[in-house]
């Protein structure tokens, strides 16, 4: 993944650049990596959490865990899944600290899948394929939102991380230290879910 322009950052150094160079101490570094993926920790947080301020906390604790963290880092995944894994984490603990009410089964989901986690045959309808105006409108953003909060922790990162911020499968993988047919299995479980979820809304459009 390529390093966002900062309109502050007129001459933009890579991830490893500024992760090395905050790791010497350097702290304007550090706030350089800090705003170069705040946006995308937060979009992950707020997707697992319940309320913006629930996903406020999880962003400082993900990079005071990143700040503390550093020494860390080995170069053997991109800082992009570094810093996603680290943010993972810090969701996952938030969650636990708070009270949830309980996600369905998606594992008895009513499609039939094959070995690699892909559907057999679907009777839900795909809102990929519903007109523009419909996927922007804010009742399909709320639905969508709501079904996404229903999967459990494990099958709303993976949904999260592949649909959402735009990793590869393999990148999902490194991230949360699954295999690729784990992430592809969770993948297509997780979009047949929400899917399934939002069967009644489209039946009424």
């Amino acid at each position: 993944m390529p390093p966002l322009m900062d309109s502050a950052d007129p001459h933009p150094l890579s991830d490893v650049q500024l992760l090395d160079a905050a790791r010497t101490g350097d702290y304007d570094a550090f706030e350089r990596l800090v705003r170069r993926f705040r946006d995308r920790v937060f979009r992950l947080a707020r997707g697992m959490a319940t309320s913006d301020a629930e996903a406020e906390e999880v962003v400082q604790e993900a990079f005071l865990n990143i700040f503390r963290k550093m020494g860390t880092f080995r170069g053997q995944s991109s800082v992009a899944s570094w810093v996603y894994r680290v943010a993972a984490n810090a969701a996952l603990m938030q969650l636990r600290r708070a009270r949830r009410k309980p996600h369905l089964s998606i594992e008895d989901n009513r499609q039939d899948f094959s070995e690699d986690g892909t559907a057999l045959a679907s009777s839900f309808g795909d809102w990929a394929k519903q007109p523009e105006e419909s996927l922007l409108s804010r009742e399909l953003g709320d639905s969508i939102e709501g079904a996404i909060s229903e999967l459990p922790e494990k099958y709303r990162l993976v949904l999260l991380l592949r649909d959402v911020e735009g990793l590869s499968n393999e990148e999902v993988a490194n991230t949360l230290g699954v295999t690729v047919p784990t992430v592809k299995s969770r993948l297509h479980r997780s979009r047949l879910f929400v899917r399934g979820q939002l069967e009644d809304y489209f039946r009424r459009r």
